[in-house]
């Protein structure tokens, strides 16, 4: 939204020069998608062990539609937004549909099995961008042009926004991660993240080395360059970004966990009375003071449909779209994250009917 609202003052200097920390605030929308993907892996496996003991079948079967729904509602974004998408772009819902769909495949495989799938996963991925010679940056005109060779099948492979490869490999770690949950492991969670960080980091050197070691200059030759490169852009998305933004949700899911277990509250001592209930207000550690977190993140869906249909296509009519100084964009943007929370917080109270979980829920079992 900083992009979508802020009208640069100079043309001529590029957002980042002219506003580092509007657009460093900006950029941290970034872990939006990865950390869609990676938790919608770990709901499905959540998913899967709660409806265990309704049978493999029937546990594929909901799979298979959810994802399915879940597709729909990436194509009915196309449909919606125009100016930003064709019929045949390849957004994060899409992603995230297709792998749910095709999870009664991944479900199978043990967990170790699933977390060697991410490295393969990314040499795809440099193999793949290789063939396609995908430039090193895609614009949003190139990532919604069906008309190039593979058309719509191209742009959800390789070189739409969100394309299977790489972006599958998130979604089988994410897979793991909840099992991992399940198990209440949740030490390997944060071992994960700081594994891939390394890993991230150590190509963010590599790539350093090969501008200043005369004898690694050749990684900066395809299909190397590929490999090593980082770049804080993933339109391509690179292994070394892959492994950045994924080590960091995983912090932070990690940094979520353990707040979550501070919050419990010790077993009474039998000479005690019972404590309070774990939702009265004012008790420490309450839940109540993180349900406006909560509520925002059970319409999550919801919102991301309507703030992109908002703010990227009917701004367009309005004259609201790339309209306003900087200032002025930051206060709509906190007035819109009151307003969700507020109305989110209140439509709670119905199980949050007629929005897009609700739909989902109905329509994917």
């Amino acid at each position: 939204m900083g992009v979508w609202l802020w009208h640069l003052e100079d043309p001529a200097r590029g957002a980042l020069e002219q506003a580092p920390a509007y657009m460093a605030i900006n950029g941290l929308g970034g872990l939006a998608a990865p950390t869609f993907i990676t938790l919608a892996g770990a709901g499905t496996s959540l998913l899967v062990a709660s409806r265990s003991a309704a049978g493999p079948a029937n546990i594929d079967v909901t799979l298979l539609r959810r994802g399915l729904v879940l597709m729909g509602f990436g194509y009915l974004l196309n449909f919606l937004t125009p100016s930003w998408f064709s019929a045949g772009s390849w957004f994060v819902l899409h992603m995230m549909g297709f792998a749910i769909a095709t999870a009664p495949l991944w479900r199978r495989l043990a967990s170790p099995v699933l977390l060697a799938l991410e490295p393969a996963i990314l040499a795809l991925t440099v193999a793949a961008q290789t063939w396609l010679a995908t430039p090193p940056f895609l614009d949003n005109s190139r990532m919604r042009d069906t008309e190039l060779p593979g058309g719509a099948l191209r742009l959800a492979l390789a070189e739409g926004q969100f394309p299977v490869l790489p972006w599958l490999g998130v979604f089988l770690t994410g897979m793991v991660v909840g099992r991992w949950l399940l198990a209440e492991q949740h030490a390997r969670v944060a071992a994960l993240a700081r594994a891939l960080l390394l890993g991230g980091l150590a190509l963010v050197g590599l790539d350093w080395a090969a501008g200043e070691v005369p004898a690694l200059a050749f990684l900066h030759t395809d299909p190397w360059s590929r490999v090593v490169t980082v770049r804080t852009s993933f339109y391509p998305a690179g292994p070394g970004i892959v492994l950045l933004l994924q080590s960091g949700v995983l912090l932070m899911l990690a940094a979520a966990l353990h707040i979550e277990r501070s919050r419990e509250p010790d077993p009474p001592s039998p000479r005690e009375p019972d404590p309070p209930s774990a939702g009265e207000p004012g008790r420490p550690g309450a839940p109540g003071r993180l349900e406006w977190f909560v509520s925002l993140g059970r319409a999550s869906l919801t919102l991301l449909l309507v703030h992109v249909v908002v703010f990227r296509e009917i701004s367009r009519p309005l004259g609201a779209w790339q309209a306003f100084g900087r200032g002025t964009a930051l206060a709509i943007i906190v007035a819109w994250l009151a307003l969700s929370a507020v109305l989110t917080h209140a439509w709670r109270r119905v199980g949050y009917r007629f929005g897009a979980e609700w739909l989902l829920r109905r329509l994917g079992g």
